[in-house]
């Protein structure tokens, strides 16, 4: 493939997915719900046990049949029996005929024979004996068992992003480890004979490592673990070795630089001698990141991404997490507001452009105003609030136009 022979976003995408034979990893692991915030089933999750485990009051009052306190009112209260005092956390051992009550707090278990909790406000103690003011219905003031949840229902699906409500729920129910699939491991190269690492002292015609950082922390927060390969030095044997070493590790590789038409621009030269079948992708029609690389390495997906700070990370949100996502069952649901243009602003045809804006709120809702800068400004996604997308077909956007911003 010739260099920059651009494809369209869609082409870009259609040839990746094609590529990838399994997006959701095959590798699980069993963890302890507390580490499993965020993590994806890995099966159908079965509740052991009912919630709640035994049928309750919801309030404070007297555990009673309803049947008794039908008719009761204000001027003709009912009368019934005290036979004892439910405890928390104990299981009651009276069981009330006709006739008789038994106090109970909330979140006491039912005493056998009753159906039903009348209030404390609506009763009133006399000794061993209860008036009743107001009648009660059978179930009223009651939860009962497995109302929540029924032992043996399925209380998750595979597939299941967990949340901490999931969470609650498992705990619920007495569930302490549940299978999930394993965290994806992304490896990441940086290029460039003038990088060096954050903790070196600059020297003039040096720039340090910015790519590094980012791409970890884009990887973290998809939820997957970052394989640093560290800086590699554009030169084709040193790129080679530094692919070959980490690809054998991990589930995707990027490297940032040496994507450009440079002399000493290797990655491409790499990736195709390396690759299954060669570069597969070697250039596609967006701003910023057009000179993007794709291939496969032993059914690892290694992208080449541009080395402008800027363009990494859009590609990388574009082109890369979403495939990441996928492999650990997570949906791609991106977080996006509506928001109104602030001014005209002209496109090139025949390419998709990501802009950089940042949002404020005028007396008509949102307002997202473009972010000025090249892409190796790092300062311009700073700046910026969210990405709005002109598409291929437009020139540009317009005073006033509702865009689509997707929160950075």
């Amino acid at each position: 493939m010739e260099f920059f022979e651009l494809i369209t976003s869609v082409e870009a995408r259609q040839i990746i997915e094609d590529n990838i034979s399994s997006l959701q990893s095959n590798s699980k692991e069993k963890i302890h719900i507390t580490q499993a915030l965020d993590r994806v089933t890995a099966e159908n999750v079965m509740a052991p046990e009912s919630l709640p485990a035994f049928t309750k009051s919801v309030m404070d009052g007297y555990a009673v049949k309803a049947e008794d306190t039908f008719g009761a009112s204000e001027e003709k209260p009912q009368t019934l029996e005290l036979i004892g005092e439910v405890r928390m956390g104990i299981e009651p051992i009276m069981k009330l005929e006709k006739g008789e009550a038994a106090k109970i707090p909330t979140g006491g278990m039912l005493s056998s024979g009753a159906d039903a909790v009348v209030m404390v406000e609506d009763t009133l103690l006399e000794g061993e004996r209860v008036q009743i003011f107001k009648p009660v219905s059978p179930g009223q003031n009651i939860v009962s068992k497995g109302s929540d949840i029924e032992a043996g229902q399925q209380l998750l699906p595979r597939n299941h992003q967990l949340r901490p409500q999931d969470i609650g729920a498992l705990a619920g129910v007495g569930v302490e480890e549940i299978l999930v699939y394993k965290k994806t491991k992304v490896g990441v190269i940086s290029t460039g004979d003038e990088l060096i690492p954050l903790e070196n002292d600059l020297k003039l015609g040096q720039t340090r490592d910015i790519n590094t950082y980012s791409l970890g922390s884009l990887i973290e927060e998809l939820g997957a673990i970052t394989v640093e390969g560290k800086i590699v030095e554009d030169e084709f044997a040193s790129l080679k070795v530094a692919v070959d070493s980490l690809v054998t590790e991990v589930d995707f590789l990027v490297i940032s630089g040496g994507s450009s038409v440079g002399t000493r621009d290797v990655t491409y030269e790499v990736l195709d001698e390396i690759g299954d079948d060669g570069v597969l992708i070697h250039g596609v029609a967006v701003k910023p990141g057009k000179p993007t690389i794709f291939t496969m390495i032993d059914d690892v997906p290694v992208y080449g991404l541009p080395g402008h700070p800027v363009s990494v990370m859009v590609i990388f949100k574009k082109f890369v997490a979403p495939y990441i996502k996928k492999r650990m069952g997570v949906k791609n649901e991106l977080n996006t507001v509506k928001a109104k243009f602030s001014q005209n602003l002209s496109s090139a045809p025949g390419r998709e452009d990501y802009l950089r804006v940042k949002l404020e709120e005028d007396e008509t809702g949102l307002v997202a105003k473009p972010v000025r800068g090249g892409s190796s400004l790092i300062m311009t996604m700073v700046e910026a609030d969210g990405l709005v997308k002109v598409p291929l077909s437009k020139e540009g956007l317009v005073t006033g136009e509702e865009v689509e911003v997707e929160l950075l």
